[in-house]
């Protein structure tokens, strides 16, 4: 396989990680009502555990791309499937709600040793100048089509078992990814000057670039509109969209309940983005990045506006979460790929690593305040609009961003 080939080992082995990682992962949202009825527990409570998840997530997120680039890949995703093991086994033990907040903290730093962080940085370093965008957009559309059939399988297997064995299931399916090891293998590509300077240095300069620190803000909201719409999307559509026909298409597909449409939309979300990701990185390889980035925030917000505003019926339902869909993931290879073209490659993992923490703080208050808001006045209007906000917000701040290496730039 030469170096320019777009569809080489690395990347097939990483997108089975992303996706068997990314499915589990998309499906806890359908887990929302069927915990917090068992327990009789408020809606905030399993919303807080995610939102911990999801915060564990950026924090390791950093971690662990940097304990890649120092011991190897290959470690950091081993260990990664261990704590998402090992979080899933004894979540499934767990009957307070202080038990589940803190054993999602092994799930969010599994997923960070399996998901984006390590896996895009093993997918860039591997392909070439030329193909590494599109390569990124290709590793990101994977977790997305772990998305298409991972809240529709758990919304499957709840019908026949209880949620804690389709916890322990779960922990089988992302072991079992480690198979793909073997054919993660990836160059350290890098420039003399990268090689020279240590990882201190690196993140040093990047800190003090405004690009970086721009970078950084934009992406919050991206964590905040995609994590409340995982956790909650399918207990909103449940309970706030209209009656399904009996008679209408959709039952004739197997749709017969708001709860089951709620998991199929997570899954159309997913199926959309495939398309959108590799259009993103398709882009990314032509355009501009920050202007293509600014351009999913601005469609997200007014996407966003205009569902909230019309009443919620199936048919809106679908349309906001294929159009939503197409832009789900596609900032995350254009993202991690200006990262890369402004710092380069030998620290993208870490690089990375820190402005997906801010994703990630993201995600936490969208999961915590979508539960918390629910709770205080019955419904996620508030939190919807505060998502609409911050996304015109990343939609402004990308627009100054100097998108050339930071070599070639001024002082």
């Amino acid at each position: 396989m030469t170096k320019t080939s777009i569809f080489s080992p690395v990347l097939i082995a990483g997108c089975i990680i992303l996706m068997l990682g990314f499915s589990i992962r998309a499906s806890f949202g359908v887990f929302q009502i069927p915990i917090a009825t068992e327990f009789n527990w408020p809606r905030s409570e399993f919303s807080l555990a995610i939102a911990i998840q999801n915060l564990a997530w950026g924090i390791g997120q950093p971690i662990f791309g940097a304990l890649a680039e120092k011991f190897g890949d290959r470690r950091a995703i081993i260990a990664g499937a261990l704590f998402y093991a090992a979080g899933l086994v004894l979540s499934s033990f767990a009957v307070t709600p202080e038990q589940h907040q803190l054993l999602e903290i092994l799930v969010g730093f599994g997923i960070a040793g399996t998901g984006f962080g390590v896996i895009l940085a093993v997918v860039g370093r591997a392909a070439s100048v030329e193909n590494r965008s599109l390569a990124l957009g290709i590793a990101t559309a994977a977790g997305s089509a772990g998305q298409v059939f991972g809240a529709p399988l758990a919304e499957f297997l709840l019908r026949s078992m209880p949620w804690q064995s389709v916890f322990l299931l779960f922990a089988v399916l992302i072991l079992s990814s480690l198979f793909a090891l073997p054919f993660l293998r990836s160059p350290t590509v890098a420039t003399r000057q990268e090689l020279e300077e240590t990882m201190g240095t690196v993140l040093l300069r990047a800190f003090r670039d405004p690009s970086y620190i721009l970078i950084f803000l934009g992406f919050f909201s991206c964590g905040y509109q995609l994590a409340f719409l995982t956790a909650h999307f399918p207990a909103f559509v449940t309970e706030a969209c209209g009656a399904i026909d009996p008679r209408g298409s959709l039952a004739a597909l197997g749709i017969t309940s708001t709860s089951a449409l709620g998991a199929i939309a997570i899954s159309l979300i997913g199926m959309a983005n495939i398309g959108g990701s590799i259009l993103a990185g398709w882009l990314g390889k032509r355009y501009s990045k920050k202007y293509l980035l600014a351009g999913i925030y601005l469609l997200r917000t007014l996407i966003s506006a205009a569902f909230i505003l019309v009443p919620m019926t199936p048919a809106t339902v679908l349309l906001f979460s294929l159009s939503m869909g197409a832009l789900w993931l596609a900032t995350v290879p254009l993202t991690s790929g200006l990262v890369a073209h402004i710092y380069g490659l030998r620290y993208m993992g870490t690089l990375y690593g820190f402005v997906f923490l801010s994703h990630q703080i993201g995600s936490f208050l969208g999961v915590w305040l979508g539960g918390r808001m629910y709770d205080i006045t019955g419904n996620y209007t508030l939190v919807w609009w505060i998502g609409i906000g911050v996304g015109a917000f990343s939609a402004i701040v990308h627009l100054p961003i100097r998108e050339r290496p930071f070599a070639a730039q001024p002082a």
